[in-house]
């Protein structure tokens, strides 16, 4: 009783969550990327009234286009039913929103497996995928090796090979507004915890990555990656549960 009381507490505390819808839950394996890529290609992706908003600090400074790497473990609808799990890609850009101090993730297209296409965000293309994980440890050092591959239509590909020495992941909550490039008045508010290695950062020197290579291909993912774009960090996510809302009306 004191537990159900101390909730009503919360929720009476702060309205938003009140208002909030809660449509999921989930448990995943996730890998990051960021690069700085041409600013004219990712700001091209961007729907009119949006514009990149590149972190001014931390271990992804100046990065303005991720790739986040996904295997889902579990996956929960709102009613804690577990439904279907997916692995896939999704591209995502720091933005704000011009003249406001409106700002977050925005998801502008990626590569997923069903059933998260087009997905929330309606951006998503289908693909299958194949992904492998290796680790080895020896006296007392963890190596990973890590392969990702989605394979859509059309050329639409993406893959990962990555190498890197495990360091100490950093445990923390996050919560954060995640926009859709083809709807941007949509978002999604997520509440998530992590743990969380970062295995390259350029703007730390931090580097443990002994083996990167990345091939994007297809006519909704190449114009992105043109052999311009530079990798800023790289972030291993072995432990990621997120709770998922919609905002209120």
């Amino acid at each position: 009783m004191r537990s159900l009381l101390l909730v009503a507490a919360l929720v009476l505390a702060h309205p938003a969550l009140a208002q909030e819808k809660v449509v999921g839950n989930n448990v995943d394996v996730r890998t990051l990327l960021a690069f700085k890529a041409s600013d004219a290609a990712v700001q091209k992706m961007l729907p009119e009234g949006w514009e990149v908003n590149s972190p001014a600090a931390g271990a992804t400074k100046g990065f303005n286009l991720g790739i986040t790497l996904i295997d889902q473990v579990v996956q929960q609808d709102s009613d804690g039913k577990s439904v279907n799990t997916y692995q896939g890609a999704a591209l995502t850009v720091p933005v704000k929103k011009k003249g406001t101090d409106i700002s977050g993730t925005m998801v502008i297209g990626g590569l997923m497996t069903p059933p998260n296409v087009p997905g929330a965000y309606g951006v998503f293309l289908p693909a299958k995928s194949m992904i492998e994980r290796k680790q080895r440890t020896a006296d007392g050092k963890t190596t990973v090796d890590e392969t990702w591959q989605l394979t859509g239509e059309a050329g639409n590909a993406i893959e990962v090979e990555l190498q890197y020495q495990r360091g100490t992941p950093a445990r923390g909550k996050v919560e954060a507004k995640v926009f859709s490039g083809a709807k941007p008045d949509f978002y999604r508010i997520y509440r998530f915890e992590l743990a969380s290695d970062v295995a390259r950062s350029t703007a730390t020197d931090v580097d443990r990555v002994s083996k990167v290579s990345l091939k994007a291909t297809g006519a909704k993912i190449a114009p992105l990656f043109d052999g311009s774009q530079q990798l800023i960090a790289v972030t291993s996510v072995p432990w990621y549960a997120r709770q998922v809302s919609l905002p209120g009306s």
